[in-house]
C-alpha cells in the first residue's frame, strides 16, 4: 500500500522474463499424462467408426427403415465398423485368416519397417519441440538426408559394411546441413523457424527435381536416380519375403541415445533450459544462439538419418517423392509421444500400423484408406485440445486436488 492508501499499480513482467510466445501452449500440450493420450486415441477411433458407418451402403440402406426396425440398422453399423477395425489389425499386427505362417506375421514387420524414418524424424521434431523450437522443416531434412545417402551409395566403391556406414552418416550429415541454415538464421537474424524451415523443404524437393536432370543422378528411367549398390543397403533382419532391416534396432538405439542426451548430458540440458525460458537461460550464462543452432543440427541429423534408412532401407532409388508424408507424419509422432523418447517410439509404431492396416482395411472392407489420414488428424487434434478431452471423458483439470486442499485450507 502507498502513503495515499491506493494500492500500487501492477508491474509488468520485465521483457528478459517473458517467454516467447506459443511456448506455454505447447508446453500444455507436451506435458499431459499417459492417461490423455489413450483418451485421445480411443476418441479418434470412437469418431472413426461413426465415420466408416456413415459411409458403408449398408448402413445407409438400414438407415432408411431405422425407425421400422432399429436392430438391422445396429446391426450394420457394428459389422461395418467391426470388420473395418478388425482388417485394420490383420493389417497391422497379425492376419490369422493368413495361408501361411509367413503371411501371418508379415503384418507386424511391415508396421516396423514403416515406423522407422517416423521414429527417427519424431525424435528430432521432439527435441525441437522440448527446446523451445518449432522445427517444421523434418520434411526438407529427410530429402537431404536421403539425397547424401544415395550419392555415396551409387558412387562410391567401398567394402561391404564400411560403405553402409559412410553412407548413414553422409545422410547425417546432409540433414543436420539443412537444418543448420535455420538455425544459424534463427540465432544470427531473429528469422522464425516455422517460416524458413517451410522454404527450406520447397527448395530441398525443388532441388531434388534439379539433381534428378544432372548427368550424376540420372538414370535410364525419368525422375528416379541411380540405384543404389548393394554393398550400402540395409540388410534384411528375417529374408524375403519380410522388408523388416536393420534401421529398426537402429532406431531403438537413437531413442536411448536422445534419452541420454535430454536428460543425462549437459548439452541436453541446456537445450531444455533454453526451451523452458531462454531469457533466464541466458542470465544463468547460457549462450542462447549457440544453443538454437545446435538444436537444429542434432534434429536435423536424425531427420537425415531417416531419409538414409529410408532410402538404403527400403527404397533404393532417389526420387522427388522420397520422403512421402514422413516429415509431416513426424510432427504428429512427435506430440502423439509428449516428445520423450519411449513415446515416440510407441506413436512411430501405432502410425506405421495405421498405414500397413489401412491397405487391408480397403481392400477387404472398401473401406476408403482416407480414413486413416482423418484418425491421424483426430488424434493431433485431440492432443492439442486437453480441455475438450476431460469434458469428454470427465476428467479432473490438472492441479484440480491441490486447488481444492489449498482453497479448504
Amino acid at each position: 500500500m502507498s502513503e495515499t492508501g491506493t494500492p500500487p499499480a501492477a508491474v509488468p513482467a520485465p521483457e528478459e522474463t517473458r517467454r516467447p510466445a506459443g511456448t506455454d501452449l505447447l508446453r500444455d500440450v507436451l506435458s499431459g499424462s499417459w492417461l490423455m493420450t489413450v483418451c485421445a486415441i480411443v476418441l479418434a477411433l470412437v469418431i472413426g467408426g461413426v465415420l466408416i458407418a456413415g459411409a458403408d451402403p449398408d448402413v445407409q440402406r438400414a438407415a432408411g427403415y431405422l425407425f421400422a426396425r432399429p436392430s438391422d440398422f445396429f446391426v450394420a453399423v457394428w459389422q461395418s465398423v467391426s470388420s473395418a477395425y478388425v482388417a485394420l489389425f490383420q493389417g497391422a499386427v497379425f492376419d490369422w485368416t493368413a495361408a501361411t505362417p509367413q503371411r501371418a506375421l508379415r503384418p507386424i514387420t511391415e508396421t516396423l519397417t514403416i515406423s522407422v524414418p517416423l521414429i527417427l524424424a519424431g525424435l528430432g521434431v521432439g527435441i525441437g519441440f522440448r527446446s523451445g523450437l518449432f522445427n517444421i522443416g523434418a520434411q526438407g531434412q529427410i530429402t537431404l538426408g536421403a539425397v547424401f545417402a544415395s550419392w555415396i551409395g551409387f558412387t562410391l566403391d567401398l567394402p561391404v559394411g564400411a560403405h553402409l556406414v559412410v553412407a548413414l552418416v553422409g545422410g547425417i550429415v546432409g540433414g543436420a546441413l539443412w537444418a543448420a541454415i535455420a538455425g544459424v538464421l534463427k540465432a544470427r537474424t531473429g528469422a522464425h523457424e516455422v517460416i524458413v524451415t517451410i522454404m527450406l523443404n520447397n527448395i530441398a524437393i525443388f532441388g531434388v527435381l534439379y539433381l534428378l536432370t544432372t548427368a550424376t543422378f540420372r538414370s535410364a528411367t525419368p525422375q528416379v536416380a541411380r540405384a543404389v549398390a548393394d554393398t550400402a543397403m540395409l540388410p534384411q533382419l528375417l529374408g524375403a519375403p519380410f522388408r523388416l532391416h536393420l534401421g529398426f534396432p537402429l532406431a531403438l538405439l537413437a531413442a536411448v541415445g536422445v534419452w541420454w542426451l535430454m536428460e543425462r548430458s549437459t548439452l541436453g540440458f541446456r537445450f531444455r533450459a533454453v526451451g523452458s525460458n531462454p531469457h533466464a537461460a541466458r542470465t544463468a550464462g547460457m549462450s542462447v544462439p549457440w544453443v538454437t543452432v545446435w538444436v537444429m543440427v542434432v534434429a536435423g541429423a536424425l531427420a537425415g538419418l531417416a531419409g538414409s534408412m529410408q532410402l538404403l532401407g527400403t527404397e533404393r532409388t532417389l526420387t522427388a517423392a522420397i520422403a512421402g508424408s514422413i516429415g509431416f507424419d513426424a510432427i504428429t509422432v512427435a506430440l502423439l509421444g509428449r516428445s520423450k523418447p519411449l513415446g515416440t517410439v510407441l506413436a512411430g509404431i501405432l502410425f506405421g500400423a495405421f498405414a500397413a492396416g489401412g491397405r487391408l482395411m480397403q481392400t477387404r472392407t472398401g473401406t476408403p484408406i482416407d480414413i486413416v489420414l482423418v484418425l491421424q488428424s483426430l488424434i493431433v487434434l485431440f492432443i492439442a485440445a486437453p480441455p475438450l478431452v476431460r469434458a469428454v471423458f470427465r476428467l479432473p483439470a490438472p492441479g484440480s486436488r491441490r486447488s481444492t486442499s489449498e482453497a479448504v485450507a
